[in-house]
């Protein structure tokens, strides 16, 4: 007996073949149905080793007269890890069905099959049957109940199970500090990695990439600063996927600059992951010809390009222009073995139709060998926009409702031509049928940080404590800029009202509502950083502009794709975008 329980723990290096002998021993020496502690290894070593098969775990469980929860355990954390981790749930359900003992255990891999099912309500059921079973004692168990909420995106269950666990460990806080970053709240994420250091817990690897994306997320770059530095005194700068956080936060905070100082200092512990990060981050700044250099010195250095890589240079070229060297490195991917995706047409598309090369954007989309997805015909529409071809928007257009797409941008782009023709009937067509398909325009935002607190405002907001200053200094501001020259860009507004109301619906966008907030609430000479959810109007291009020049003010804007560096009356995009 001694020499099989030897035998059964040196099996985790042996094939299914070997597995399948082992297995076939058992069965002929009699020890298969009687000694669980070897069936169960083998169901492991079936459902969960990198030789398995879960197919062949099932068949084994099923020739068992008398399963113990260890048998369905090894089962249902086999199917919780892989490709179908719902099977994991069904199985749960009919242990429960059959009165078979759950475990703790149990409930745990279970609950990692929800996470990744994204099965919020059986996520529910079985949190329920936790409290039951009495299993809510088992800090391990509630942590995984909570990185469940957080990953299904009930973040207010998230927040209510760890304000009531009577015990936390370091993977309980780093749970919903990642559960809030990833969701729509990374303020309470960077509040939450705050409240860790006042009650005295330390911070690992995995809070502070929680932490970081939460910055990045934000443009929150003091807060980003200060987690780097509290990285670098606990020598977690170590850890490769730490130091391309940090690269990625500082390229959306908006300094690229700093982001290639850290790349730099990596020397020779960079991944293909950290070449990238700093590709993107050069490109989201508009300096394709950084972007660009970068990619080339991947391969002088022999690091394998792969097909995300090519994503961020062909991005890179995107926003800086660079037409000609978009469509070579487009080209060049045939050769290098690295087959082009739908983001990849994607790119050259917006890239040709950004460019005003509508013809050739739309033979790119005609020449694919896959499908052609939404966000291809959205970007030749937005060209269409952009050089008021009637024609082809309405066809984009008419692609799009064929598709199914209820994508406010859609109906908005198509507005923007009509409006811009002076075609209102045909605007308040869109609008008619946005109404009757129920689509609701997304409303713009955006957001400052100042001493560390974040204001956000809406179009038009009056609900800033400091409402009435702001409203004052955009008064200021549009005396400023029509001394400068500045005409109103009123073709933007979608509505057949008088050039006067035009100007004023322009005056009080979101983004100049945090410019004026970020004049009259910083001292002189510093840096203004705004966030956008939506891409900047041309008007307020044109503006900040201006105000960039008067006021002797640097002002980085990030709208939903790029950064706009606006300095000296300069845009770093060059009128680009």
């Amino acid at each position: 007996m001694a020499y099989l329980d030897s035998l059964i723990q040196k099996c985790n290096s042996l094939t299914l073949t070997h597995i399948k002998q082992l297995q076939a021993h058992f069965i002929t020496s009699g020890h298969f149905q009687f000694r669980t502690s070897h069936r169960t290894k083998l169901l492991e070593l079936c459902s969960i080793s990198p030789a398995g098969d879960l197919s062949h775990a099932t068949r084994i469980f099923h020739q068992l007269q008398n399963p113990s929860t260890n048998d369905w355990n090894a089962v249902v954390r086999g199917l919780a890890s892989g490709p179908e981790p719902s099977k994991a749930i069904s199985w749960y359900r009919t242990m429960s069905r059959y009165s078979h003992r759950v475990d703790a255990l149990t409930c745990s891999f279970t609950l990692k099959a929800c996470a990744r099912a994204l099965a919020r309500s059986e996520a529910i059921q079985i949190h329920s049957q936790v409290l039951r079973f009495g299993f809510d004692a088992d800090v391990l168990l509630q942590t995984t109940l909570l990185d469940v909420y957080a990953k299904v995106g009930d973040l207010d269950s998230a927040e209510k199970l760890f304000d009531e666990m009577s015990v936390r460990d370091i993977a309980s806080w780093n749970a919903l500090v990642s559960g809030l970053a990833q969701g729509s709240r990374p303020s309470e994420a960077i509040a939450l990695f705050k409240r860790m250091g006042v009650e005295g817990w330390k911070p690992n690897e995995v809070t502070v990439l929680g932490a970081l994306s939460a910055c990045s997320q934000l443009g929150a770059l003091k807060e980003g600063e200060k987690i780097h530095s509290y990285i670098m005194e606990q020598k977690l700068d170590m850890n490769v996927q730490v130091c391309n956080a940090v690269i990625d936060m500082y390229g959306k905070c908006g300094f690229a600059d700093k982001a290639y100082r850290v790349f730099g200092n990596m020397g020779g512990r960079k991944s293909l992951v950290t070449w990238n990060t700093m590709i993107m981050a050069f490109g989201m700044h508009g300096d394709g010809a950084k972007a660009l250099e970068l990619f080339e010195q991947m391969g002088i250095t022999g690091v394998h390009r792969d097909a995300v890589s090519y994503l961020a240079a062909l991005c890179a070229c995107n926003h800086a222009g660079l037409v000609e060297d978009g469509v070579r490195l487009f080209d060049s991917m045939a050769g290098s073995g690295v087959r082009p995706n739908v983001k990849h047409y994607g790119s050259v598309v917006d890239l040709l139709g950004r460019a005003g090369r509508l013809k050739e954007a739309y033979e790119i989309i005609n020449s694919m060998p896959m499908f052609p997805d939404v966000v291809l015909w959205q970007s030749l529409l937005g060209a269409c926009k952009t050089y008021g071809n009637v024609e082809m928007a309405e066809f984009a257009s008419r692609k799009l409702l064929e598709m199914g797409s209820k994508s406010c941008g859609d109906f908005v782009l198509l507005s923007n031509v009509y409006a811009a023709r002076e075609r209102w009937n045909d605007v308040g067509r869109v609008r008619e049928a946005m109404k009757s398909r129920d689509v609701k325009k997304i409303p713009g935002f955006s957001y400052i940080e100042v001493d560390g607190v974040i204001h956000k405002f809406i179009n038009g907001d009056q609900r800033h404590a400091n409402w009435c200053e702001i409203y004052a200094k955009l008064d200021e501001i549009k005396f400023q800029v029509k001394a400068y020259g500045y005409v109103a860009e009123t073709n933007f507004v979608l509505h057949d009202i008088g050039q006067e109301e035009k100007e004023n619906a322009l005056c009080y966008h979101s983004e100049k509502l945090a410019v004026a907030f970020g004049l009259i609430s910083t001292s002189e000479g510093t840096p203004i950083q705004v966030i956008k959810n939506l891409r900047i109007c041309g008007d307020c291009h044109a503006v900040i502009k201006i105000i960039s020049k008067i006021y002797d003010r640097e002002i980085i804007v990030r709208d939903r794709a790029r950064f706009h560096r606006f300095k000296e009356g300069l845009c770093s995009c060059r009128d680009y975008w």
